[in-house]
């Protein structure tokens, strides 16, 4: 961890909302703001608006709670940057690497929601598991977990992977739809063909028939030249 990382710490809630994007810790970032901001206000511009020891005590209760939330935050910031490394349980991002380089594509999308559990905004196991449901024949799903992806700030390093994540599966999505298109059409081009080869065997066994009675007749009418 950096020391950006350390000093998010320092402004109570900057860190889960910086880092995580947790939303819940936004009201505790605002009432920092607004307590900080007040006392210097009182303290500085307007120091006769409240009485002193009002003020000094107000900031002694500010100081408090701030050093209180701070090293709350330092706690919690392992957790915050990499969860897969402090997690109870076991890490199954390398198995699912190993999985997916064995072609086991089940085992490596049941490895990697395992992974996701844990940290569900990890692009690397995010992007390997959109690799997976390519491989599987759902574009579909590739695409829109590639979109989810692009949405958070933790993707933007991985620009390039996306893209070409993304050209992979709108190709088999294209190539699927052809595919869809060419069934459609198919039972009726045999259809046609069917009936093709049913005319031309029905005009074929009329020719025969043709010719047998030809031949049947030119039989009788030598038989009968034949007796004269």
């Amino acid at each position: 961890m950096g020391v950006q990382h350390y000093l998010s710490c320092l402004w109570p809630g900057l860190s889960e909302l910086w880092w995580r994007g947790r939303l819940s810790a936004l009201p505790a970032a605002i009432a920092f703001g607004v307590g900080l901001n007040s006392y210097l206000v009182l303290r500085f511009l307007f120091p006769t608006w409240l009485d002193p020891v009002l003020v000094r005590s107000g900031f002694w209760v500010g100081f408090v709670m701030w050093g209180y939330w701070s090293i709350k935050s330092l706690r919690e910031l392992p957790v915050l940057i990499a969860p897969r490394d402090v997690a109870e349980t076991p890490d199954t991002f390398p198995e699912a690497q190993t999985a997916y380089l064995r072609r086991d594509w089940e085992q490596a999308e049941t490895l990697l929601l395992e992974a996701l559990r844990v940290e569900p905004r990890d692009p690397p196991a995010l992007l390997l598991l959109s690799s997976v449901y390519r491989e599987l024949g759902r574009p579909q799903h590739s695409l829109a977990l590639l979109a989810e992806i692009s949405r958070l700030e933790v993707g933007d390093h991985w620009h390039i992977e996306l893209e070409a994540e993304r050209g992979r599966a709108e190709r088999l999505a294209e190539e699927q739809s052809e595919q869809n298109i060419d069934e459609r059409e198919l039972p009726e081009e045999n259809f046609s063909e069917g009936n093709v080869s049913q005319v031309d065997d029905g005009s074929e066994l009329d020719a025969k028939e043709t010719r047998s009675r030809q031949t049947d007749t030119s039989t009788g009418d030598a038989a009968e030249m034949t007796a004269a």
